[in-house]
């Protein structure tokens, strides 16, 4: 059985911190595994579709903006429950109430530079990968691992 696919992308600020191995490293340990991954400068075309629910309030030019200040990873995990999980790991958007031992919580102090994108549904995940992503550049793959993270 296919496992749940998420979408997780660092954002510029994640990126200029040197912080790219440390996120991609709390998905790993936690045994989650990467199948897409790509480093980026997002158009402007492509982050305002991406974050088109978010058109019409006040701050989405300067949200677009800031995504284009440098380059972004994005990414596709895969993992049982990971859309939810890969949210727990990530923290609330707003760092101030984003719990210790979360990415937010621990690596950022304010929601215009909180490093980290992540799916919030699967219907979402779903979307957000296509967008991004090209069938073919989605790789299946097992790994060694895998029959140590999973009973099944």
């Amino acid at each position: 059985m296919p496992r749940e696919r998420t979408f997780i992308m660092i954002k510029p600020d994640g990126v200029q911190r040197n912080l790219v191995g440390k996120i991609i490293a709390r998905f790993e340990e936690k045994g989650f595994k990467l199948v897409a991954m790509k480093f980026m400068q997002a158009s402007q075309g492509l982050l305002e579709t991406h974050y088109a629910d978010l058109s019409s309030l006040p701050f989405f030019p300067k949200l677009v903006q800031y995504m284009q200040m440098g380059p972004v990873v994005p990414m596709v995990w895969e993992g049982d429950n990971i859309v939810k999980t890969g949210r727990d790991i990530i923290g609330a958007t707003n760092p101030a109430l984003s719990q210790p031992g979360t990415l937010r919580g621990d690596l950022c102090i304010q929601v215009g530079r909180n490093i980290i994108h992540g799916s919030d549904s699967v219907p979402s995940a779903e979307k957000e990968i296509s967008l991004w992503f090209k069938d073919e550049e989605l790789v299946d793959y097992k790994t060694a691992l895998e029959s140590w993270v999973y009973e099944d």
